[in-house]
């Protein structure tokens, strides 16, 4: 999950590589650098440990100018993070490479090149793959030919950048199991992760499929499929402007982004209601939703599979799918699914939930039952990434570009997109449809109970100040809104480097109950769903033995006798079908002022990317 960007222009490109590094950092940030072709046809590259903003400092210090070149941010995988592990990569002086993925035959390789005599500065599986084009390029004597060779030998996934001093103004690049977008100029092509880093330049992109690789001149592109066939890729034009991903007047994206989910639950539902009733279109956005019509009228159960916050969200449909449409559903990790013997039932529908698209763990489980079953949905905000691509039905969340590592969002988008499906179902297996249209009615005045959530917010800021020294916490729920307990429990942790775990309320007398004690506060969360006075019981439980709850609980329900070591933030009453989406928010406002309190990076926390493309 590294960032790469690359560029064959006709003009100095080191500022053009800089800003695509700055804008695909929530990728990765180990460490950074760039590598150009200068007027002598020279190599000259600069790499910093740290964040872009380090290599950026170093750059000040040096003349680093080129009409061609790649750049790189690093999520470390194979190698400690250090400047001699940090793209992009050099082969004797020749051959310069930029990687996103893993090499998993990498250990093979290496040995195979050090017999040939190839040395070692690094620790990465990349620098394997610049010997290995290396190699060909002095058997070959062109570029393409050597990439197109090496990465045959390639197992894993890989999105490059390839330029030599073979040829002053040709890129080569390649994608198999790694996004990798070439954003089309007048004169120049870019190449990067994601088209969000070239925006400054250009709102034309070819976005690769599987197995491509693209010459790049700056006169001409050509593209080759993986059968080594030239193939032409449609150039689209993004709706984003250059201002999508820049933080504004907010201290950090993720704040931003925490307030923009308002507007982004009114741009899911826009168009896609039509007397309180959801439209089939809307899976199948392409056609006139006939292909989705047929796939939902055979649907008898629901696999869901996904990651980390989307895995929170398909938890939480578990609980509508059954309640409210009556449709058996499963959901399961990603990286657990891929690997085991798994048995889905007749007529199963597979969901798969990404906010990038580019999930690895969840692109192989897609892959892998496309090979016995076509009933496949994406849930995702990214319409041109591989997994909305390779889904039969796709369900776009209109979240916008989300930058801060901890989602948000994405998140509540997510968990709208999936009571859509719910709904679809629900009409195909006899829910009532003034129920339906009610709670649609429902959805629609949701983004107005935000609102009022974000404007008073008063308590979570109070409360982060008491968990500045703290370094446990436990979060509890029940029913739907125990997902959203292991949500807010991940949020924490994520952002504030503070250690949380979730657990459904009435577990906690099975064994978490033992922690309890004045040093471990308790984030309980409450609608009125039916198990108010069950986790009433619960919290009483908790201050009997001396510990501390703080509680987002509806507003209507009165928990005013619990003591002064309940504290209680009101939260807007709501269906408690909808509360899920509802508390989430409080919950990401807690985690984000506790990060500040401590002191934390709230939008690239230690260890963690954004979209996870390796496994």
């Amino acid at each position: 999950m590294c960032g790469i960007v690359g560029a064959v222009a006709e003009r100095n490109v080191t500022p053009i590589l800089l800003e695509g590094l700055r804008r695909l950092e929530y990728r990765g940030y180990d460490s950074a650098g760039i590598a150009v072709l200068d007027g002598d046809g020279h190599i000259c590259r600069v790499r910093r440990v740290g964040k872009v903003k380090e290599l950026a400092d170093a750059l000040q210090q040096t003349e680093l100018r080129g009409a061609l070149g790649v750049a790189h941010t690093r999520w470390a995988t194979h190698g400690e993070p250090s400047e001699k592990n940090a793209h992009p990569h050099v082969c004797n002086q020749s051959v310069v490479i930029v990687h996103n993925g893993i090499i998993e035959n990498h250990s093979e390789l290496r040995e195979q090149q050090r017999r040939e005599g190839y040395n070692f500065t690094s620790q990465t599986d990349t620098e394997v793959a610049a010997h290995q084009i290396e190699h060909y390029l002095k058997m070959q004597g062109d570029l393409l030919q050597a990439v197109r060779l090496a990465v045959a030998d390639f197992e894993g996934a890989y999105a490059l950048g390839v330029i030599s001093i073979s040829d002053r103004s040709r890129l080569v690049a390649s994608r198999r199991g790694s996004p990798l977008v070439i954003g089309v100029g007048i004169g120049e092509y870019f190449i990067a992760s994601d088209a969000a880093a070239l925006l400054p330049v250009t709102r034309q992109f070819i976005y690769l499929e599987e197995g491509d690789i693209a010459d790049i001149r700056t006169d001409s592109l050509v593209i080759y499929d993986e059968h080594g066939e030239v193939v032409e890729r449609e150039i689209k034009e993004s709706s984003l402007s250059s201002g999508a991903t820049s933080k504004g007047e907010y201290r950090h994206f993720m704040l931003k982004e925490i307030y923009e989910q308002p507007s982004c639950l009114i741009n899911i539902l826009q168009g896609r209601l039509a007397g309180g009733q959801l439209l089939d279109s809307v899976f199948d956005e392409d056609t006139d939703g006939s292909v989705a019509e047929k796939i939902l009228d055979q649907v008898k159960a629901v696999q869901i599979i996904a990651c980390g916050t989307s895995y929170h969200a398909g938890l939480v449909a578990r609980y509508w799918m059954e309640a409210i449409a009556g449709v058996p559903c499963n959901v399961e990790v990603a990286s657990e699914f891929r690997y085991r013997k798994s048995v889905l039932p007749e007529d199963t529908l597979v969901v798969t939930i990404s906010q990038s698209g580019e999930t690895a763990d969840t692109l192989a489980a897609l892959r892998a039952i496309k090979e016995t079953s076509n009933m496949t949905l994406a849930i995702c905000n990214a319409p041109e990434s591989s997994l909305v691509r390779e889904s039969e039905l796709k369900l776009m969340t209109r979240a916008g570009p989300e930058i801060g590592v901890a989602s948000t969002k994405a998140f509540t988008t997510q968990l709208v997109a999936l009571l859509m499906l719910v709904a679809a179902l629900a009409q195909r297996h006899g829910a009532p449809a003034d129920k339906l249209k009610a709670l649609f009615q429902q959805v629609q005045s949701l983004h107005i109970l935000i609102e009022r959530v974000l404007h008073d917010k008063s308590a979570v800021e109070e409360w982060a100040e008491h968990f500045t020294d703290l370094g446990n916490a436990i979060f509890i729920g029940r029913g739907s809104l125990f997902p959203i307990a292991l949500e807010g429990a991940l949020k924490l942790k994520e952002i504030s480097y503070i250690h949380a775990d979730a657990y459904p309320a009435g577990e906690l007398k099975h064994g978490p109950i033992a922690l309890i004690d004045s040093d471990l506060p308790t984030i309980a969360i409450a609608s009125m769903d039916g198990y108010e006075g069950k986790i009433k019981s619960n919290i009483q439980e908790i201050l009997a033995r001396g510990g501390k709850v703080y509680l987002f609980a509806d507003e209507r329900l009165d928990f005013s006798d619990l003591g002064e070591n309940c504290y209680i933030m009101n939260i807007p009453a709501i269906d408690p079908d909808l509360a899920p989406v509802l508390y989430a928010v409080p919950l990401q406002l807690f985690a984000y002022y506790v990060a500040i309190h401590k002191g934390t990076d709230v939008d690239q926390p230690r260890n963690l990317a954004k979209s996870v493309t390796v496994e």
